[in-house]
């Protein structure tokens, strides 16, 4: 396996450089995150495939959950003599990452995937269809770092596909859409020629949206289990119970996910806009400057959902998110300021005993 092929680009050649000035890490190699265990990591080198660990002196300098490795990460490691283990001594800054709020009332970041050069944004065409859904993915996929691909299944179990391709257009600024099915084959060479030697894409959407299906297809075996739709309420079955990079036969990689219903965003304000820019764009020519878009007169955002132009719908979807994002602001400053805090007593303490030597 070549560093190419897996997504090694100048952007990590320069940090290996940089590596390489310190004697202590001579014996180590990069490699990549394929797969993510409860304490421990499948890797993938030039040289082979190991079970890696963090080494001790990472574990006890990282400060947060988000600075252990992910699914796509590129990692220094160094292989165990003898055995098929690594131990993982750095982790290489991320050139892009998909990242979400962890599920329940914990405000805490959990990355999704990491170095991807294509999100695919996945969704069915049957009864699951959920534009407002898609809006919260596509401000995820904006902040990500990553080129946005909306991908449409099963188009083979839809009636009227061209309005659904109208609802998703009005709402996908410039973004590429490709529809698929996989019964026919619809879309799926459109969706393989996105993966090139060294391009890594990252499958996102909800259970049962044809994700897996999408994995076999592009890989050309069956790699990821397959389950069929409830038939009463057309909506899927968790198959992918884990994070998993696939590399495809044509060079590209391929990150699988498993199903997320509800995506809670994590601090992706600016991609808000780039999300809703026809809002945005309405509110600039609002009379008021802080226009809150609700009640004041010679509201543009207001006008446009009178005259039709705007649905209702989608502005109710963008105070949401706002509001989500306000909120995830809040905590997080309120945390970084407690942790500041317990960060000058530590030292005190320090300062303290020092004093007493």
């Amino acid at each position: 396996m070549n560093l190419t092929t897996l997504g090694f680009t100048t952007y990590f050649e320069e940090q290996m450089k940089a590596f390489q000035q310190d004697t202590k890490l001579a014996k180590c190699v990069p490699a990549r995150v394929a797969l993510e265990h409860k304490h421990s990591y499948r890797v993938v080198a030039e040289e082979g495939e190991w079970l890696a660990t963090v080494a001790g002196h990472f574990s006890y300098t990282t400060l947060s959950s988000e600075d252990f490795p992910a699914v796509g990460d590129w990692v220094l490691v160094e292989q165990m003599p003898g055995e098929e283990r690594a131990i993982i001594h750095k982790l290489f800054q991320r050139k892009s990452v998909f990242s979400r709020k962890v599920a329940g009332q914990e405000i805490q970041k959990q990355i999704v995937a990491s170095n991807v050069d294509i999100v695919l944004l996945v969704m069915s065409l049957n009864a699951d269809f959920n534009i407002r859904r898609l809006e919260r993915y596509l401000v995820a996929a904006w902040d990500s770092g990553a080129k946005p691909v909306i991908v449409l299944t099963k188009a083979d179990l839809c009636e009227d596909v061209e309005s659904k391709l109208r609802e998703v257009e009005a709402i996908a600024f410039g973004v590429d859409l490709v529809v698929t099915s996989a019964l026919s084959g619809e879309g799926l060479d459109e969706v393989r020629a996105l993966f090139t030697e060294g391009i890594t894409g990252a499958l996102l959407g909800s259970s049962g949206a044809g994700k897996s299906t999408l994995t076999n297809a592009l890989s050309g075996v069956e790699l990821m289990k397959v389950a069929g739709i409830r038939e009463d309420d057309a909506k899927g079955r968790h198959t992918t119970t884990h994070r998993e990079l696939v590399i495809l036969p044509n060079g590209g990689c391929l990150i699988d996910t498993p199903g997320m219903r509800e995506l809670q965003l994590w601090d992706q304000g600016d991609s808000l806009s780039a999300s809703f820019q026809d809002i945005e764009e309405l509110a600039a020519t609002c009379r008021y400057r802080d226009c809150t878009h609700q009640k004041e007169p010679h509201c543009a955002v207001q006008q446009a959902i009178t005259t039709g132009v705007l649905e209702q719908a989608r502005l109710q979807s963008y105070f949401k998110l706002q509001r989500e994002l306000a909120f995830i602001e809040r905590k997080t400053n309120a945390q970084a300021k407690l942790a500041e805090q317990r960060k000058w007593k530590q030292i005190a303490k320090g300062m303290k005993k020092e004093k007493k030597k």
